[in-house]
């Protein structure tokens, strides 16, 4: 049975930081490409940021350059994504997805996802 479990969220204020984590089980995680999203109240759900299985090629919304850092830990099935000079629209729930790779150009895409977790509240106040 595969989970992901994010965790790290919680509220902080504009032009602080945060550091979310994805512990994953029940995969061979140096398989998966491993993203993270991302949903505000009444918005769809976004791409934030993916990275490959080895760690080499990141690949970020525009939104978030500069600001949003994804790396990972293969040793310890662990995606993380560093946030700094968080703005209120960073505000949403924020998910991590396994991806096994049916498309390397499809790395934003929602429905190249395999796996899911169940999300972590991150709260930017103004």
């Amino acid at each position: 049975q595969v989970q992901l479990v994010e965790s790290g969220g919680g509220l902080v204020q504009a032009g602080g930081s945060l550091r979310l984590s994805c512990a994953a089980s029940g995969l061979t995680f140096s398989n998966y490409r491993m993203g993270w999203f991302r949903q505000a109240p009444g918005k769809e759900r976004e791409f934030v940021a993916a990275i490959s299985q080895g760690g080499v090629k990141r690949y970020y919304a525009d939104s978030v350059k500069g600001r949003l850092t994804i790396s990972r830990d293969n040793a310890k099935n662990t995606v993380y994504l560093q946030m700094n000079s968080l703005k209120a629209e960073d505000t949403a729930v924020y998910y991590c997805a396994a991806d096994f790779i049916y498309s390397d150009e499809a790395f934003a895409k929602e429905y190249e996802y395999d796996y899911w977790g169940q999300g972590t509240q991150v709260t930017v106040s103004s």
